[in-house]
């Protein structure tokens, strides 16, 4: 059956017709200098009918690995035979972006602030501004962050895997790992399930640093979304894709004494009930405290920083399944090609 032609995409007052891309400044409250702040929205408007795929980040400012993903899907030659829309939302968080910091200036996060408020404070209006002008019109959604300041996260999916649409793309962005998450007040996520809109939180790095491995990844796992929903002309591979490792629970080990820390583990490697995967001793090297795993399983977040406080959280355990298995196939994700060809 042939598939129907579009029709012009509208948006803030913007008609982007058939076949064509094009980027349309939201509006956003002015700086105290009395300096225009605008959101970028770029809209890539196929010409046959399709998904509405909403592809967003820097929600946190300081979390900028999702802007290069952005920014590389907007490059691809792929696009030119794109069925549906994208909308490609980088920067989000525009004021936190300017500062370098998670927050808007109102100390506020604006993914606690969602669906947001045309008449409230900074961050509920910004995060109004987003959902009524783009979430509104998606029929899908990605949303690309990072691990916080001093922290980095192994690439990952968190998503309601009980949606069998959801769990279905998470599959199908294959990221090494893929996390039954639950839901926040105030998230992103949050708003766009109360309005059916399946969606997809892909975490991977660190704050304000790019992770080559992790925006490749992302990359590819946007890509393979696509595909999936028919945004972009499947390919044929020799050999079926190998399936993320599916995770139920994941835990924080924390830190029982502050001091200098040592970290015995990297992200991806599986640990068994009892390991030691840290060591904090004083500056003097006089104490030590064995930081040890409390269950069996594989680390997907660690912080970076040697400098720790009693109950700072310290090393982001999944369990898992035979974990070293577990283990040898995150190994082989990462190390997967991303080429999107």
């Amino acid at each position: 059956m042939a598939q129907r032609r579009s029709r012009p995409f509208h948006i803030n007052g913007v008609s982007v017709p058939p076949g064509t891309r094009e980027t349309v400044q939201l509006d956003v409250a002015q700086l105290y200098t009395h300096t225009p702040v605008n959101m970028p929205v770029h809209v890539v408007h196929g010409r046959r009918d399709g998904p509405v795929l909403c592809l967003s980040a820097a929600i946190h400012g300081d979390e900028i690995n999702g802007i290069e993903i952005i920014r590389r899907v907007l490059a691809l030659p792929q696009l030119r035979r794109i069925r549906g829309t994208l909308l490609a939302v980088p920067i989000v968080n525009v004021y936190g972006v300017l500062a370098q910091t998670r927050y808007l200036p109102d100390r506020r996060d604006l993914n606690r602030s969602f669906p947001g408020s045309p008449s409230g404070s900074l961050a509920a209006r910004l995060a109004n501004l987003f959902v009524s002008q783009v979430l509104a019109r998606a029929s899908h959604a990605i949303d690309l962050h990072t691990g916080t300041a001093h922290r980095s996260n192994l690439p990952q999916i968190r998503a309601n895997l009980d949606d069998p649409t959801t769990l279905d793309l998470a599959r199908s962005f294959a990221a090494p790992v893929i996390i039954n998450s639950d839901l926040r007040d105030g998230s992103l996520r949050h708003v766009a399930d109360e309005r059916g809109i399946p969606v997809l939180l892909y975490e991977a790095g660190e704050a304000l640093r790019f992770d080559e491995e992790s925006i490749r990844l992302g990359v590819r796992g946007v890509v393979g979304v696509m595909r999936r929903l028919g945004m972009l002309p499947r390919v044929r591979v020799k050999y079926p894709p190998r399936q993320p490792v599916q995770v139920e629970m994941t835990r924080w080990v924390r830190a029982e004494s502050s001091g200098i820390l040592r970290t015995t583990v990297r992200l991806g490697q599986h640990v068994i009930k009892g390991d030691r995967i840290g060591l904090i001793s004083d500056p003097f090297g006089d104490t030590e405290t064995q930081v040890n795993a409390g269950f069996s399983g594989i680390v997907i977040g660690r912080v970076n920083l040697p400098l720790v406080h009693e109950g700072d959280a310290l090393f982001h355990v999944a369990r898992v399944r035979e974990p070293e298995k577990a283990s040898e196939l995150v190994e082989e994700l990462t190390g997967a090609d991303d080429s999107g060809n």
